[in-house]
């Protein structure tokens, strides 16, 4: 099984690969030189001592560039250095071999490092390389060609590598930040769909307390009225039992209508619940001991109930009828109820559902959910949501819903 190098590894292939390639070059020079002994001049063979110098300086540069990748200010100049010093023992033809070490380092040190921090020992290694060549051809018939000559090579050894090294590193830091903007991406993508999939579940949470609550706790009063009735009144207990029924039969639609609108459900979609569906709870919750009675405030009746407020909006209304009426038969069993749907405004619907005090001790629990559901579906909606005790020593609940401008106007009062 292949596994990647280790990053010392790393540094002692390209010392052995530069170390290789530097002494066959140095073993081809005097073959070269032997055929063409004017374009490469003086060239040491391997009875010369510079050819031995030469050797040894390679190998010197090699040892030096295992520690490029951890000291790279420090490699650059020091394999530089070497150089020079062979070039000036071994003449005009040792920088051709030593500048081969001096691009390596020079490029490893800005792969791992800033140009800019590294600056200053690129300029030293640069320099080290035009006195090389200078010193190596000293005593040449032209000095000033010379000297150009080290210039021009020193910007070539340094030079080039660092071109190269600094449009690769820059690609590489592109394709890093790509990868982390699509990293991002994907994280903020989950993190959306996390906090969609909370929603549903809120939504699926709320949608199945209130219809848990509204017709569990009627059922739960009829059967309760039912245990006193069946043995003094038969005929009351047993329409209270067909009372019963048809609260389950609801319960069973209302659950097969959420089950729908999860699924898609064209049918359910259209089924939902609306201002006008108020009345279908006050005759529910009417059968219940106290009664609930029902006042429809009117600004205009050329215009629908709640006109300009959006579906949403009804059913979050609806559904805090259904929770406020239920809460009054758990906590304040007997009393008295009033839902009043408010539509004389013109800019708003107030929905309110007021009761009495009770004189029966409450017989459902407390600390459940409605009134956060409420609360939730009222901000939803950007719907206002109050509730407290009213001055009867009752509980009101009353939520206040924008419409659309200009789709109702003010009028008189109907009840």
């Amino acid at each position: 099984m292949n596994q990647s190098l280790t990053p010392r590894a790393v540094d002692a292939a390209v010392a052995g690969v530069t170390w290789l390639v530097a002494v066959a070059g140095l073993v081809a020079l005097p073959v070269v030189a032997a055929v063409d002994s004017e374009g490469l001049g003086d060239v040491p063979g391997p009875d010369d001592a510079r050819w031995w110098v030469l050797l040894l300086g390679l190998s010197a540069q090699a040892a030096a560039l295992l520690m490029a990748r951890e000291r790279p200010a420090l490699t650059a100049p020091l394999v530089a250095a070497i150089g020079c010093g062979v070039s000036l023992v071994a003449g005009e033809t040792a920088p051709g071999l030593t500048s081969l070490a001096v691009v390596v380092a020079v490029y490893r040190a800005v792969s791992v490092g800033s140009v800019a921090r590294l600056r200053w020992p690129l300029l030293g290694s640069a320099a080290l390389v035009a006195v090389a060549v200078i010193g190596a051809g000293a005593g040449a018939d032209a000095p000033v060609a010379l000297v150009v000559e080290g210039l021009a090579q020193a910007a070539l050894v340094v030079g080039a590598p660092v071109a190269v090294a600094s449009f690769l590193s820059s690609r590489r830091a592109a394709a890093r930040a790509q990868r982390n903007e699509a990293e991002a991406i994907v994280r903020e993508h989950e993190a959306r769909l996390e906090a969609a999939i909370a929603r549903e579940r809120t939504g699926m949470a709320r949608e199945l307390h209130d219809i848990a609550a509204h017709h569990l706790s009627g059922i739960a009063v009829m059967l309760a009225a039912v245990d006193r009735q069946i043995e003094t009144d038969p005929q009351a207990a047993r329409a209270a039992v067909r009372e019963v029924r048809g609260q389950s039969r609801e319960v069973l639609d209302d659950l097969r209508r959420l089950v729908g609108l999860l699924r898609d459900d064209d049918v359910a979609r259209t089924s939902v619940e609306c201002i006008e569906s108020v009345t279908g709870l006050v005759e529910q919750a009417g059968a219940a001991p106290g009664g609930v009675e029902f006042v429809t405030l009117r600004g205009s009746d050329q215009l629908p109930t709640a006109a300009g407020v959006g579906p949403l909006a009804q059913l979050a209304a609806y559904r805090m009828v259904q929770e406020a009426l239920a809460n009054a038969r758990s906590h304040a069993p007997g009393a008295r109820c009033r839902v009043e749907v408010d539509d004389r405004a013109a800019d708003r619907l107030v929905v309110t559902v007021d009761n009495a005090p009770s004189t029966v001790a409450p017989s459902g629990s407390s600390g459940g959910f409605g009134l956060r559901g409420m609360q939730e579906r009222a901000d939803l909606v950007g719907a206002q949501l109050e509730y407290g005790p009213s001055v009867d020593g009752g509980w009101r609940v009353r939520m206040t819903l924008s419409r659309e401008p200009g789709t109702a106007s003010t009028g008189g009062e109907h009840a």
